[in-house]
């Protein structure tokens, strides 16, 4: 070994949700591959610090404050807590000397971009949504490269440094044992198998329109169910094709492993695994009511460049919604096809080319 060649450094950093940090997770085996000194800048105690524990990754802590559109009182005093973490980050920064900073957003980047910046450390940030975050968005000016997951974000930042890539998935959930879910959930092997998710905290919507079809599916389908915390219906225990999971962790590869279809809300990261396994998918986003809109809008994309077909959340019934799996159905090797054509499958690729692209 080459005991002058200088050791590559990286700073990963993003939280708040699950979301903002299973990305970044999913890049460190190929980082780890290629050489890199990987550190994470998160808060002190957000979802972000539980997930990395896992890994043999230096975790330095921050002070966060969220962002708000909307009046609290905490407005008052986050925006303190920002300037702290800012000034902590640049002292990290300082002392770890990272040669890039790849960011997968949430509040807790914000500081810590900006410290980077204005220390002169090249930064990566990576928007899921079709229209960045207000996180993200305060962090545009200083990404050298803005990682995209959608075409319309591409065009719509014009700023010549946004970059179509697709969102990280971990390698481990290409590695699904179907047999192994086809056991889990007393599934027979001929007959096709639909998985339903709502997102880690369940969507009633779905879970209600999903349970008034089965005597419509059952015959054709069998069906797992993700239906989120405290939402197992006991009722449904024992039905035949039928099985429940509040949620599952492990068993979450070898179930997409199983399914040939998804019916599944719409974050950005989940589609992309999604796409990235080649499901063919139906999705109910989030409605506008409920959330900014970026699932909406993140579901047109993928209807509109033909992976997914759609069903808007206040349209829902169990009618439309068998309808709909049944036109999936009769199109998969469609859909199969046209997801097998995406560059945004190689989403690890893309990303790691153009963190080995800034000069080190």
């Amino acid at each position: 070994m080459d005991k002058t060649k200088k050791t590559k450094k990286i700073v990963l950093t993003g939280g708040g949700t699950a979301g903002h940090v299973t990305p970044n997770i999913a890049l460190l085996p190929e980082l780890s591959r290629l050489g890199y000194e990987v550190s994470y800048l998160g808060s002190h105690d957000g979802i972000e610090r539980r997930l990395i524990a896992d890994f043999d990754i230096p975790y330095y802590g921050i002070s966060t404050g969220k962002l708000r559109r909307y009046f609290d009182l905490k407005n008052l005093t986050d925006p303190v807590r920002v300037i702290k973490g800012y000034g902590e980050a640049k002292r990290y920064l300082r002392s770890i000397r990272p040669d890039v900073v790849f960011s997968k957003g949430g509040y807790v980047s914000v500081p810590v971009i900006r410290a980077a910046d204005a220390l002169g450390i090249p930064c990566i940030i990576h928007e899921s949504d079709m229209t960045p975050g207000l996180a993200n968005k305060m962090c545009l000016s200083a990404a050298h490269t803005v990682c995209c997951n959608f075409p319309e974000t591409v065009r719509m930042l014009k700023c010549g440094r946004a970059v179509l890539t697709g969102s990280p998935i971990r390698e481990e959930l290409k590695a699904g044992d179907r047999n192994a879910a086809l056991t889990l959930c007393d599934f027979i092997a001929h007959k096709p198998v639909i998985m339903v998710i709502g997102g880690s905290s369940g969507a009633m919507s779905i879970n209600e329109a999903i349970r008034a079809a089965l005597p419509l599916l059952l015959d054709d389908f069998q069906i797992v169910h993700i239906c989120g915390k405290d939402h197992i219906d006991n009722m449904l225990l024992n039905k035949i094709g039928y099985k429940q999971f509040d949620y599952v962790k492990s068993e979450l590869k070898d179930l997409l492993a199983m399914a040939d279809l998804v019916v599944s809300r719409a974050g950005a990261n989940s589609i992309c695994e999604l796409l990235a396994l080649k499901k063919p998918n139906l999705l109910i986003p989030l409605s506008a009511g409920k959330s900014r809109g970026d699932q909406i809008q993140n579901a047109r994309s993928f209807e509109s460049q033909g992976f997914s077909l759609v069903i808007d959340d206040d349209d829902l019934t169990k009618e439309l919604l068998v309808d709909k799996i049944h036109e999936l159905h009769f199109s998969c090797a469609d859909f199969i096809e046209t997801m097998d054509k995406s560059s945004q499958i190689n989403s690890i690729k893309t990303i790691i080319d153009l963190i080995e692209g800034i000069p080190h």
